[in-house]
Order: structure tokens, then sequence, then C-alpha cells
């Protein structure tokens, strides 16, 4: 037979806690315009959105813009980059509207999250698509291409990712601070 020890339970005096010094909740950070929820997030999603729209649009509209692998993923950037303002537009909207809170962690860190990750994709489509473009153009390419709808998607494309890079930084701050 094994020797094994055995559990023994030994009463413990319960050691007195001392009442709170006062009786308000724990200080949390201000809603800083910008961040979920607020006027000044519902305008940085909305100046995410047409940017991202106007960029989609004009790629579209050219007849060859399938010509470059670059130009494909700006259009699929573009395009995940605008669903998702529209999307955290129409919340933002909701709760301003409801007069809700969206100062929950896990909201926040959702957002924080799809706008590292929509900006990130954008930033590197972008950045891709101009080293196409300039390409194009050094190439004295443009009487066959489209290089100024080209300039006009990209650019709008980083106006959009300029856009977004707020919207990030508060969130991860917010983030930070529960």
């Amino acid at each position: 037979m094994m020797n094994v020890s055995r559990p023994a339970v030994h009463p413990v005096d319960s050691v007195p806690v001392a009442p709170p010094a006062n009786d308000r909740p724990p200080a949390r950070m201000k809603d800083v315009q910008g961040m979920p929820g607020t006027t000044g997030g519902l305008i940085l999603r909305l100046s995410q959105f047409v940017p991202a729209l106007i960029s989609f649009s004009v790629m579209i509209s050219t007849s060859d813009y399938r010509s470059a692998t670059a130009f494909c993923c700006l259009v699929l950037a573009v395009s995940l980059q605008s669903l998702w303002s529209l999307a955290l537009f129409f919340i933002d909207a909701y709760a301003l509207l409801g007069k809700r809170s969206l100062r929950n962690h896990l909201i926040v860190q959702c957002f924080t999250v799809g706008d590292g990750i929509t900006s990130t994709l954008t930033f590197a489509a972008a950045s891709a698509s101009a080293g196409i473009t300039v390409l194009i153009n050094d190439f004295d390419r443009c009487n066959v291409n489209h290089c100024t709808r080209f300039e006009t998607a990209v650019a709008m494309a980083f106006i959009s990712w300029f856009a977004v890079s707020p919207s990030f930084i508060l969130n991860f701050w917010s983030l930070a601070s529960f």
C-alpha cells in the first residue's frame, strides 16, 4: 500500500477588509473625440469610408486594373476598408443616437484589431500600387494605361489609410486604459 498524504482542513481566521475610502467608482478615462461612440469617431469613420469608396470606384472603372496584381490587391483592400468603416460608422451612429457607450473591453479590442488589419492591408496595397504606377510612368506607358486614374485611386487609398491611423491609435490607447 502506498503512503499517500491526506489533505487536512484547518480553520483560517478571516482577515478584516478595510472599507473603501470613498464610494466613488474607479476613475475611467474620458471619452476623447475620435474614440468609438463619439461624434469625432463618427466623423473619422466617414472620412475613412469616402476615400476608400472613391479609390474602389476609380479603380473598378478602369478596364486594365487587372493587369497588375498590386492593383487587384488595392481593389480588395479598399473594398474591405470601406465595408469595415461603413459598418463601424453605423455602429457609432447607433451608439450616439441610442446614447449607448462603446467602452466595453471586447468591443474596443475588436475595433482595434480590425482597424490594425484593415489599415495594414490598405497601406501595403496602396504602396504596391504606387510602385506599379511609378513604373508605368517611367516606361512612358501612360498613353496605353490609365495613369491618372491609377494615381487618383492610390492617393485616395493613402488618404483612407491616413484617416484610419487616428482611429487605431485612439482605440489602442483606450484598450490600454481598461
